[in-house]
């Protein structure tokens, strides 16, 4: 049953209605919104995570060729526990000129959007295609994307064109950095204090590779930035740890260490090769601990992996993205996202989306109704192309 086309605002309404946080399943939304593109006509497909109780949903509206510009969205969002919010989080509220409630900015302000630009795709009949791809799990390291591409260079025609729609402040972004990261859990051996050349304290190794990782912080800002990397702030790579626990007393040697390092690694440079210097170095530490004890142990454990978007020559995504907002300037962001992983797979592929990137995550996320109107106005002329 064809159900009324809503506008853009009523669709996001409904997403954000949806606690679709990270650690929760996000098919109430994905059932909603398939049933919606569908009842307009519009082919769409899902990639399941491994228990089924996420999916990632792939739609296609238009001719059914290649060559479409692919609008690319995730839909889980950050938790709320603990943040004091003066309203319902997963109600939009709006006041002030803003739109307050947990996703309006990251991202399902730019996904209400691309979800309208579907349905007025198909209902005006448009010459070239327009897809959405709609991820799971970006918010724990930008995971449910890569498969969810594999899936749709196999269910729908390839894309040509893809446009991430992270907060930008429809800015064109052309290029991220890269990261990667490992949980580490350093494994020791107790005994007193009194006694510490007999044991192994996990907390005094680990210390260690978190030192290591301080002098390799400071041997790379110690060197001129190269040319790709100049435009970031910082304009090199960084290796970082916000959190650490283990010990059970100060007067015994601590059995337990743990803490997860992660790398922001600028393009140019290869996160393969940071990962093999900090595993060699782990395994560097591991095998003197090991030569005092052999209980003892390193272990790492990637939890994400995710590729620089760099900078294209003649990009048909940046072409595109500029046309559209009028904006003749590109700019480059620190942080990660999905854009990488589609250039990787042979995508064209910028970041441009509606709000500020200091609002996700935050208690009262908000985006600013100034920012929604100029994602609709991106919309519509994008609309206008694929006439």
């Amino acid at each position: 049953m064809k159900m009324q086309a809503l506008t853009s605002r009523q669709i996001l309404d409904r997403l954000v209605s949806f606690p679709t946080v990270s650690r929760d399943s996000n098919l109430a939304l994905v059932d909603w919104t398939q049933d919606y593109l569908e009842s307009h006509g519009i082919r769409c497909f899902r990639h399941w995570n491994e228990d089924r109780q996420k999916a990632a949903l792939i739609a296609h509206a238009g001719p059914w060729e290649a060559g479409a510009v692919v609008l690319s969205g995730h839909s889980d969002v950050v938790p709320v526990d603990g943040q004091a919010w003066t309203a319902d989080p997963w109600t939009v509220t709006e006041r002030d000129g803003r739109l307050y409630g947990r996703g309006t900015c990251d991202m399902k302000g730019f996904v209400a959007l691309a979800v309208w630009a579907l349905v007025q795709a198909q209902l005006r009949g448009v010459t070239r295609p327009l897809q959405l791809a709609l991820s799971y799990d970006e918010e724990i390291g930008c995971t449910g994307a890569p498969p969810m591409i594999r899936t749709m260079q196999e269910v729908v025609p390839t894309g040509s064109a893809a446009i991430i729609g992270e907060p930008s402040r429809m800015g064109v972004i052309t290029g991220h950095k890269g990261g990667s990261g490992f949980h580490v859990h350093v494994k020791g051996y107790e005994v007193h204090s009194s006694l510490l050349p007999y044991g192994v304290s996990a907390i005094m190794e680990g210390a260690r590779l978190i030192d290591w990782l301080n002098q390799v912080n400071a041997e790379i800002q110690a060197r001129p930035p190269t040319p790709q990397a100049a435009p970031f702030h910082p304009p090199f790579t960084t290796f970082h740890t916000g959190m650490i626990q283990g010990g059970t007393a100060h007067n015994i040697t601590a059995a337990d260490c743990r803490f997860a390092v992660e790398m922001r690694v600028v393009p140019g440079e290869s996160i393969p090769d940071w990962e093999d210097r900090f595993v060699a170095k782990a395994r560097e530490i591991e095998a003197a601990m090991q030569r005092v004890r052999p209980e003892a142990a390193i272990s790492l454990d990637k939890f994400f992996g995710v590729p620089a978007l760099v900078p294209e020559r003649d990009g048909e995504a940046e072409a595109l993205a500029r046309r559209l907002t009028g904006n003749n300037r590109t700019g480059v962001v620190s942080y990660g996202t999905e854009a990488g992983q589609f250039q990787e797979a042979g995508y064209s592929a910028v970041v441009c989306g509606p709000g500020d990137i200091a609002q996700a995550h935050q208690p009262d996320e908000y985006l600013e109704l100034s920012e929604w109107q100029a994602g609709q106005r991106f919309m519509e002329r994008l609309l206008e192309t694929l006439l």
